[in-house]
């Protein structure tokens, strides 16, 4: 049995945070011991790993430098768990946990689930940590996992240690994102979706990364072409409610045919709902999004940042970011296509996540770094 700790930066609903829950979900109990170490405030994504019988310490440090002062507070905890492993998310987390880890001599993985070290995507005090974390990538950790082959390329750019450096993507449950009809049928009803109509999905927070104002740029484009589509939107602030969301959606007079409806739902019951999904992010490193969709074998069109393009491969469009112009003209050909064909790209697609991305596979390569790090490899 190896035991690890994972230290996160917090427990908000965000790619990493959901990818460790379910990462904890999978992992095989007879191998792996897990327990959680929150930096911050508890999240939504506490609840979730507790209910999986997984302690969660929530240390509600501030932030800044005075965060600093947690460290004895991880290595007290480190030292009554006395873990084979410490396996840190995001920046602020490598840092601080990474520290701890190393005071004790215990092994240290660092992961990556950022896609660009750009500093205007960043806060300064974020960017400032990145280039100190690079200088500790060569003493600090005994692997880096990176997401993403973007990030990981990136990250190597501002002087990670290469040698380190190892992909792992992010896993999907293909047992709970599958084809499911019946939940088909419930989602389209509550959309009032016509029998000829193509449903055109987008699930993401609003945020200057997801680019809001392109995809709906996109869509008033294609809607004056065919009327026949309907783009429906979910996620934490996508609602009529966002007066600068509900300003542009009003000025490109996409009406009834754009809805807006706020915090995402299940997403394995909403997915199946769609005919195509979208991602119009400017920045990703490997989206879950689109991988949940992929595994629901609903056809996907990526803009093509981080690993988006290779996850959908030959089963999905890729184009420019921030082009409103390909982005329309790529949904609009995937809306066009023979239905039978969609149903053959989405089969395709699902097929690409059993064999690329299941969170079985995902877990066996994370239990195999554990297992390699605690028996002696570090």
């Amino acid at each position: 049995m190896t035991r690890v700790v994972h230290i996160i930066t917090g427990l908000a609903v965000g790619g990493a945070e959901v990818m460790l829950d379910r990462l904890l979900g999978a992992l095989d109990r007879s191998r792996i011991q897990s327990e959680v170490i929150c930096l911050a405030g508890e999240g939504p994504i506490a609840a979730r790993i507790r209910e999986k019988q997984i302690r969660v310490q929530a240390l509600n440090l501030s932030s800044g430098i005075s965060a600093l002062a947690g460290i004895p507070r991880i290595v007290a905890r480190l030292r009554e768990v006395k873990p084979d492993v410490v396996h840190t998310w995001m920046y602020h987390a490598d840092f601080l946990g990474g520290a701890a880890a190393r005071l004790l001599g215990v092994p240290v993985v660092w992961s990556l689930h950022a896609g660009t070290v750009d500093p205007a995507q960043n806060a300064r005090s974020t960017h400032w940590l990145i280039q100190v974390l690079a200088k500790l990538s060569s003493t600090v950790p005994n692997r880096i996992v990176s997401c993403s082959h973007v990030g990981r390329k990136a990250h190597e750019a501002v002087g990670y240690d290469a040698s380190k450096m190892e992909f792992i993507p992010n896993g999907f449950d293909t047992a709970v994102f599958r084809r499911n009809d019946e939940f088909r049928r419930i989602a389209r009803a509550q959309w009032v979706v016509g029998d000829h109509d193509i449903v055109i999905g987008h699930l993401a927070r609003f945020h200057p990364q997801k680019d809001h104002r392109t995809l709906l740029e996109a869509a008033a484009r294609c809607l004056r072409e065919d009327p026949h589509l309907k783009f429906v939107l979910f996620g934490s602030d996508v609602n009529r409610a966002n007066s600068v969301l509900a300003e542009q959606a009003d000025q490109l007079g996409l009406g009834e045919r754009c809805l807006l409806l706020g915090p995402n739902p299940a997403a394995h019951e909403a997915l199946p709902g769609f005919d195509v999904l979208v991602s119009s992010s400017s920045s990703e490193a490997f989206p879950l999004v689109v991988g949940e969709a992929m595994a629901c074998e609903i056809p996907c069109v990526v803009t093509d940042v981080g690993d988006s393009s290779f996850m959908v491969g030959p089963t999905g469009k890729t184009v420019a970011p921030r082009d409103p112009q390909g982005l329309s003209r790529a949904l609009l050909e995937m809306a066009r296509l023979d239905p039978f064909e969609r149903q053959r790209l989405g089969a395709e697609a699902r097929a690409r996540v059993e064999a690329n991305f299941s969170l079985t596979r995902v877990a066996d390569l994370y239990a195999g770094v554990y297992e390699q790090l605690a028996g002696g490899a570090a």
